[in-house]
């Protein structure tokens, strides 16, 4: 089972929401897995295009000179809490509980100054990268694919939010919400989770449909400008990878049943590796994942 997908007519036709939908947490518990104790600095202006993170946290890392992020770590994370995993050392370590959210966060997206923002089902949020707090954008209706995309791509001079609902191709803007089509993916694909993308790098997105992405996900590298499709890398071992992220040549899968794996692209095709993640609550789903677009594209 999918999580629910939004029709392209409600998602470009936004709809205030007179009332908030408070989600309790489910039990989580995070007993064996890591508690992230180290906070990174802030600092640099946002490269993200829409004058930077509502929340005012930066991160000195790649910054305004488009250069590449030196700290090791992408993001997964469930309906209500928030995981960090470093791909150097495959630890994975517990953010947080969202803390003021309204809603269960369905994916999301960082930009080159690792400011995060989510989608949740009715409305967008900033998100406090090192404690999970949330901060209101605007209400409307938002994909469970996002991603930030390089500056020259969608626009010619900044960062731009991108998304998927079902195979149509969209931007978000970060401060108004505002949604506005870029494109269609054909051959019967649709995605399936989440998408991904990399200065001097690729853009991937997880699907399904078509001929051969079946009862599996497959990756994809597709045109991040308008959304075509560019390379099919075939199936992964796991259905439903609601979460992508990517760290130097890697890909890395966040499955609704709870699994965290590593892509290699070799030869045109995937191989996935699975990452344990000792302490693991038994009912973990992961919804969501994100990566800073100012990761290294490739080791070394």
């Amino acid at each position: 089972m999918r999580r629910p997908r939004l029709s392209p007519s409600r998602l470009l036709s936004f709809l205030l929401m007179s009332s908030a939908c408070t989600v309790t947490p489910r039990d989580e518990q995070t007993t064996g897995i890591a508690t992230l104790s180290t906070t990174i600095g802030a600092g640099s202006e946002s490269s993200s295009g829409d004058d930077g993170d509502p929340t005012g946290m930066k991160l000195d890392a790649a910054g305004d000179s488009g250069g590449v992020s030196e700290i090791a770590e992408v993001f997964g994370h469930s309906a209500t809490t928030l995981y960090r995993l470093d791909p150097t050392t495959k630890q994975v370590t517990v953010v947080g509980d969202f803390v003021g959210c309204d809603a269960s966060i369905i994916d999301i997206a960082l930009d080159a100054d690792s400011n995060m923002y989510g989608a949740a089902f009715g409305s967008l949020w900033s998100i406090d990268r090192t404690t999970a707090a949330c901060t209101h954008i605007a209400d409307g209706e938002y994909p469970t694919s996002l991603s930030f995309v390089p500056a020259g791509t969608v626009d010619p001079d900044r960062e731009a939010l991108v998304g998927f609902v079902d195979a149509d191709y969209i931007r978000i803007d970060t401060q108004s919400g505002a949604v506005t089509p870029l494109g269609t993916l054909a051959g019967g694909l649709a995605s399936s989770g989440d998408l991904v993308a990399v200065a001097g790098g690729g853009t991937y997105l997880t699907v399904t449909g078509g001929d051969l992405c079946g009862t599996l996900d497959c990756v994809i590298e597709l045109d991040p400008s308008d959304g075509t499709l560019l390379a099919n890398f075939g199936t992964v071992p796991y259905p439903e990878v609601f979460g992508l992220a990517f760290w130097a040549g890697r890909a890395y899968g966040f499955a609704r049943s709870g699994d965290l794996f590593e892509i290699d692209f070799v030869d045109n095709q995937v191989t996935t590796t699975a990452i344990q993640i000792p302490g693991a609550p038994a009912s973990l789903e992961f919804f969501g994942a994100g990566s800073t677009t100012s990761a290294p594209p490739a080791e070394g």
